[in-house]
């Protein structure tokens, strides 16, 4: 099982930065990829950003050139830091962790941008 907890969430008005960190617990040996996803309401869950083991990062297009995904393995913590931040970032993101072809999330952070 892994345990994941996500903070750093917030209000920021449009145009501004956020860094969200999720740090993972238990059987994070098992971890061979990472990722944020974002839902907001009435939306279904999306992709954000993924991170692999090795460093090999994904991106949704509409975030490419704003946000970056990092992970930093002594701390298991993987982080978002997000730029130039648009009203339609608003959202509860999560972080996943995929173990042996599982999914695992946290309960999620809320970012609210203002215009």
């Amino acid at each position: 099982q892994v345990q994941l907890v996500e903070s750093g969430g917030g209000l920021v008005q449009a145009g501004g930065s956020l860094r969200l960190s999720c740090a993972a617990s238990g059987t994070i040996f098992s971890i061979n990829a990472m990722g944020w996803y974002r839902q907001a309401p009435g939306n279904e869950r999306e992709l954000v950003a993924t991170i692999s083991n090795s460093g090999r990062t994904n991106y949704a297009d509409s975030v490419k050139g704003r946000f970056t995904i990092s992970r930093d393995n002594a701390k298991n913590t993987v982080y978002l830091q997000m730029n130039s931040l648009k009203p339609e970032d608003t959202a509860v993101y999560y972080c996943d962790a995929n173990s042996f072809g599982m999914d695992f999330w946290g309960e999620g952070t809320l970012v609210t941008v203002s215009s």
